[in-house]
């Protein structure tokens, strides 16, 4: 749907709530033939109450077999085509930690990593250090590395993760990853992928053969991977697309970049998915738009740990009466994409997605889970750009098409 025939149908003044709640690598696979999924497996007492009254479905990121980053998975939510609205992960983690990028600078999302004797990634998350060490090593970096025409700047960003900016005179976001995003190989080696951006890529190459040698006798961040090159954007904001006023609340900066470059309010940092809860409340009455992420779920994903993730969804479910309690006009649970733990990655694999409003049509499904979902009214290849404009009628923000 373009946004320009969107725009004429939305109804000015309306004060209707939509809470956005998006467990991060939702969707997932079961261990063994025959097993359920995670979802599946969690005890979610008050999703399954709510699935009974609700319209369900499985959603698509991006077409069919496409796998997902956290970026793109989330634009499609938002409504925006991934495809099209496509942009580097740098940006966002550089919004996400409120780094004050400029017109013209290259963001990029950096991992710290272990390599071995041969340079060959072990581990693409160094152990999943904690964000003070994270801190000394991006502290260590910029006192060290002295590239003459430009200016490197690092900002730790939450454990392992940290954003690497370049400011300088006609620099391009054109560059490739460094990070092959799998352990057994080596870092990749930062080439130009327009003319333009030739100078940059020198420039990326250099920053890695010295922060290599600085971080050599490191343990067990020995090493670190970029990906995600990108500059600012120029897109038309959430709030002037759907007619709303809206809020992210989250724990992780990513998270709260892509938000931001959207042009979404928001709020400080939770400390935890309890806090995230309260500060919906809080704010309840400022904001009628909310959008509430959960990461855990995408983490224990990554880290191939099932139990974990359940444990993660059973809590989320614990906090699902709360947000009822706000009587929100719509309330959309969903993930921005699968990561099923026995893959130990983000996957292609159709997400779960519940949609609540007094004025659907419930389509009395009792459970909360994939293949419950499959058959729900959404269908089972339902697209994630399609969801906000559903929510938007759902909450009564539309008027008619056509005469």
């Amino acid at each position: 749907m373009d946004f320009e025939t969107i725009k004429p149908l939305l109804r000015e003044g309306q004060k209707s709530k939509i809470v956005l709640l998006v467990m991060d690598g939702l969707g997932g696979l079961p261990m063994e033939e025959g097993g359920k999924t995670e979802l599946e497996t969690a005890r979610t007492p008050n999703m399954d109450a709510l699935a009974a009254k609700s319209i369900l479905g499985l959603h698509h990121p991006l077409p069919l077999g496409m796998t997902p980053g956290s970026g793109a998975a989330h634009l499609g939510l938002f409504g925006y085509d991934p495809i099209k609205f496509e942009i580097g992960r740098g940006v966002l983690s550089a919004l996400g930690v409120d780094f004050d990028l400029q017109k013209g600078d290259v963001a990029a999302r950096g991992n710290f990593c272990t390599v071995d004797e041969n340079s060959v990634i072990t581990d693409r998350r160094a152990g999943r250090i904690p964000t003070e060490i994270g801190e000394r090593l991006c502290n260590l970096l910029m006192e060290k590395v002295h590239i003459p025409g430009v200016q490197v700047i690092l900002q730790a960003e939450k454990e392992y993760r940290f954003v690497l900016v370049l400011r300088g005179e006609g620099l391009s976001g054109e560059v490739s990853d460094t990070d092959p995003q799998m352990v057994g190989k080596k870092p990749y080696v930062a080439q130009a992928v327009a003319p333009e951006a030739e100078k940059t890529a020198e420039f990326v190459r250099e920053f890695v053969r010295q922060g290599t040698e600085i971080l050599a006798h490191e343990h067990p961040a020995n090493c670190f991977v970029l990906r995600g090159f990108a500059q600012l954007p120029n897109w038309p904001t959430f709030n002037e697309v759907w007619g709303v006023n809206a809020v992210a609340i989250a724990q992780y900066p990513m998270y709260r970049g892509v938000a931001k470059v959207v042009g979404m309010t928001v709020l400080q940092a939770a400390s935890s998915m309890e806090e995230e809860i309260s500060m919906l409340e809080q704010n309840w009455d400022k904001f009628d738009f909310f959008f509430v992420h959960m990461k855990k779920t995408d983490s224990y994903g990554e880290d191939g740990n099932f139990d974990a993730k359940v444990d993660i969804i059973e809590q989320v479910d614990a906090l699902v009466p709360r947000i009822l309690a706000l009587n929100p006009d719509v309330l959309i649970i969903t993930g921005d994409h699968s990561t099923p733990a026995k893959l130990r990655s983000h996957s292609w694999h159709p997400v779960p997605v519940l949609l609540y409003s007094p004025d659907c049509l419930p389509d009395g499904i009792t459970s909360f889970g994939e293949r419950a979902c499959a058959h729900g009214s959404l269908g089972s290849r339902f697209e994630a750009t399609d969801l906000m404009l559903y929510a938007i009628a759902h909450a009564q923000r539309l008027d008619k098409f056509g005469a």
